[in-house]
């Protein structure tokens, strides 16, 4: 059975536990003995509720895999989660409970940057090993010898995000010369940007709009002007779900039409929003970091059919966050199992020494401040999207190709943007 606690709860460091009956099951141990017990916080509600619910789900489903074949060490384990709220002002607090009274013998990070941030030097004081879920260079600054990113950004997180974007467009002809840069004041978007910058200089792009904008922003359109008065060949944006949504929206009524557009937009991975912006996608170029290809779902498929039959009322794909969820908890297993301990040295040794296989990726190894070794990181463009796309659509490839990088790329750019319109 695994907890939620309320923000006073959590303002308390002790709280009510608010049980979620549609997320708990009752699995029955193979293993026996007292349960191992791994403890973490995922937004169920808030701006990142609608990626955090699929990896929840992904993580229950890991949990009754693996108690289905003996458990950990010959010991049954027991998720321990509370609702951050997408508010890292309660991250402190909620970890502090998960070690110091809930007794975990292990945590794992929560989702996104912003919540991953705090987490870091909360669980550093007690020593714990961390893997942190989604978080774009959280550890650059902590540099924590115990910290492992699950994300497939690689040794340079923050240009990972937008470097498939500018390889596509500088091999245009003509080649673009200038770029825009739009980025949410927040610290995933500021990291994205950042790495943005260092890339347009890299390719030797101009950066002729470069603004921040606040979270709480709801009229995109002043935005959208300047960067139409800038005249930029490439657009970035480097955003978070509301944002994302409120930037195609406006760009797409007042006629935005750069020769490429995307970048570092969080959201529209989820199913919901690829259904509210539908044709709006055609033409964008966009961050992912995993998709339905036949190469990279047969490693996975057992696991979707498992997630698919039981999203109600979540996202009914879970391709965004669901496998990512179920596979980093496949990492730390193996970072038990290998070192035979609970002990956060010698599970962090093993991690540091090891290579590992997930249902999402494989061959995944980590270097510094516990980033991949080697980027998997992939752009891709949405098109041919009409207003009939439905959770068939959006289940496949039909809609979208892969850019880069070469080893998985199902197609060819359509350049400029305004082509992918229809």
């Amino acid at each position: 059975m695994s907890d939620r606690i309320t923000r006073r709860g959590v303002n308390a460091g002790i709280g009510a536990a608010l049980i979620s009956p549609a997320l708990v099951s009752a699995p029955a141990f193979a293993a026996s003995g007292e349960p191992i017990k791994i403890g973490f916080s995922m937004a169920q509600t808030g701006a990142l509720a609608g990626a955090g619910q699929q990896a929840l789900l992904g993580m229950k489903i890991w949990e009754e895999d693996t108690n289905a074949k003996g458990g950990l060490l010959g010991r049954p384990v027991k998720l321990i989660y509370y609702d951050d709220q997408t508010n890292p002002s309660l991250i402190p607090g909620i970890y502090t409970k998960l070690m110091d009274v809930d007794k975990c013998d292990l945590v794992v990070g929560p989702y996104g940057t912003n919540l991953v941030a705090p987490t870091i030097p909360t669980v550093m004081q007690k020593g714990k090993v961390l893997i942190g879920l989604f978080a774009l260079d959280a550890n650059g600054t902590f540099h924590y010898n115990k910290y492992f990113s699950m994300l497939p950004s690689g040794p340079t997180p923050k240009q990972s995000f937008t470097e498939g974007f500018f390889q596509v467009a500088v091999a245009q002809k003509p080649k673009p010369q200038t770029v825009a840069i739009a980025a949410e004041d927040a610290e995933f978007s500021r990291n994205s940007a950042d790495g943005a910058r260092d890339n347009a200089k890299k390719y030797g792009l101009k950066i002729v709009y470069d603004k921040l904008y606040p979270p709480s922003t709801t009229d995109f359109s002043p935005i959208v002007r300047a960067i139409q008065a800038a005249n930029a060949d490439l657009v970035i944006i480097c955003s978070y779900p509301n944002s994302s949504v409120g930037m195609l929206q406006s760009a797409h009524e007042l006629g935005l039409k750069p020769k490429m557009m995307g970048g570092g937009m969080v959201g529209l991975q989820y199913t919901a929003i690829k259904s509210k912006l539908k044709t709006e996608l055609n033409g964008i170029v966009n961050y992912e970091t995993w998709v339905p290809s036949a190469k990279l779902l047969a490693p996975a498929a057992d696991f979707f059919k498992k997630y698919q039959a039981r999203a109600k009322g979540i996202d009914p794909l879970g391709y965004y966050l669901g496998g990512w969820g179920y596979a980093y908890l496949q990492v730390l297993a193996d970072g038990v199992t290998g070192s035979k301990s609970l002990n956060d040295n010698k599970i962090a040794d093993y991690l540091r020494a090891h290579t590992f296989s997930t249902i999402m990726a494989s061959g995944i190894k980590f270097g510094k401040n516990g980033e991949w070794t080697k980027s998997g990181m992939l752009q891709v463009q949405y098109h041919g999207i009409t207003d009939a796309a439905n959770l068939d659509t959006w289940r496949g490839m039909s809609y979208q190709t892969v850019l880069m990088p070469p080893d998985e790329k199902t197609g060819s750019v359509i350049y400029p943007y305004d082509k992918a319109l229809g």
